[in-house]
């Protein structure tokens, strides 16, 4: 018997993963603790939202007394910690919001439930969700972010991510705490925030609007279907080594022009298009501020102690992407007009 606290499952990855919870383990409590920001959109788990062993909580990270009161309501043995600040465009802005819900939150997060466990760790785990871009940036060559790559980060967003990892890792050494986290490579596919580069570019072709590509679009990363790390995050919970870290990738690295090159052909072919019609959409603007050249995973050591390998290959999980962002044109609709939030903001009013 499991029951897990989920941060952040109204999100793009934590309804993912949700829904993955709910369906394939009807014995266990999912908990779903998020403060429904402009990226959570209880829309993304309509379909499970009345399931026997759901239950959605409104909150922030950073509440104590509200963390600590779920902890003990819902009797917590488990928690997967997805909830963060995710955008640089964002963090290069505000930096402090990132601060305030990556550093300041994990840390409240991960006190909370060392009290409530009462350092009796037995069949308890604190799964820590981050990514590979506390890593730095990769040359154009053949090396691969591993478990053991120096961090390095680049953003504020990154700096913030980074920070929550060690404050992690010192919860694992100083209290023999009980955790294990990943980093994983950039995600894709349905419910995502249309701010991130896929979704929104989707949407301009729809809608024929300018497709800005930062610099010359030779930026590199490496693109995981969140399906594929869905399952990632089920195996590491299940099987993960305590005080382990785990690297998750896409074996996919794709440059940002030839991504949007592929983006365009597949929706114009999707709708009908001549080839080549939506790339006329393409411009260059001045590069981001901080802009990381590559990220790329090597994710060989999941591979090899716990049997997980991605099913998606790019060019199959963007043509199911596209498809999903064009069958879904009323959540599209919603998202972008912030209708979603305001329904969620009046029904959940303090």
């Amino acid at each position: 018997m499991k029951n897990i606290l989920v941060t952040g499952g109204a999100g793009f990855i934590g309804s993912h993963v949700i829904r993955k919870l709910v369906t394939s383990y009807p014995e266990y409590q999912i908990v779903n603790l998020d403060k429904l920001t402009y990226a959570g959109n209880l829309e993304n788990l309509k379909d499970i939202e009345n399931a026997g062993n759901y239950t959605f909580v409104k909150g922030c990270i950073t509440d104590e007394k509200l963390v600590s009161e779920v902890f003990a309501t819902h009797k917590i043995t488990h928690v997967i910690h997805l909830a963060a600040e995710s955008h640089v465009d964002r963090s290069i802005s505000d930096p402090l919001i990132f601060v305030r819900t990556n550093l300041i939150g994990t840390s409240n997060l991960l006190l909370c439930a060392k009290n409530y466990w009462a350092d009796d760790f037995d069949n308890k785990l604190f799964y820590h969700v981050s990514t590979d871009e506390v890593y730095g940036s990769l040359g154009m060559d053949n090396s691969l972010f591993t478990e053991q790559t120096a961090y390095d980060p680049r953003s504020p967003y990154s700096a913030s991510k980074a920070g929550s990892d060690h404050m992690v890792r010192a919860f694992w050494h100083t209290y023999h705490f009980p955790i294990v986290i990943s980093n994983c490579s950039n995600n894709y596919g349905p419910n995502q925030f249309p701010e991130k580069l896929i979704p929104l570019f989707i949407n301009n072709i729809i809608n024929g609007k300018a497709l800005p590509v930062y610099g010359k679009g030779e930026n590199v990363r490496d693109w995981l279907h969140v399906k594929d790390h869905a399952d990632a995050i089920d195996i590491i919970l299940h099987h993960g080594k305590k005080g382990e870290t785990y690297n998750i990738g896409g074996h996919n690295e794709w440059t940002n022009i030839d991504l949007v090159r592929l983006m365009c052909d597949t929706v114009d072919q999707k709708l009908g298009k001549e080839t080549g019609t939506s790339r006329e959409l393409i411009s260059f603007v001045k590069d981001r501020a901080g802009h990381d050249m590559r990220y790329a995973i090597d994710a060989s050591k999941i591979d090899n102690d716990l049997g997980w390998t991605p099913n998606y290959t790019f060019e199959e999980g963007l043509a199911e992407t596209v498809d999903w962002y064009l069958n879904n044109s009323e959540w599209l609709k919603n998202v972008t007009s912030g209708a979603y939030k305001e329904y969620y903001d009046t029904m959940y009013a303090s």
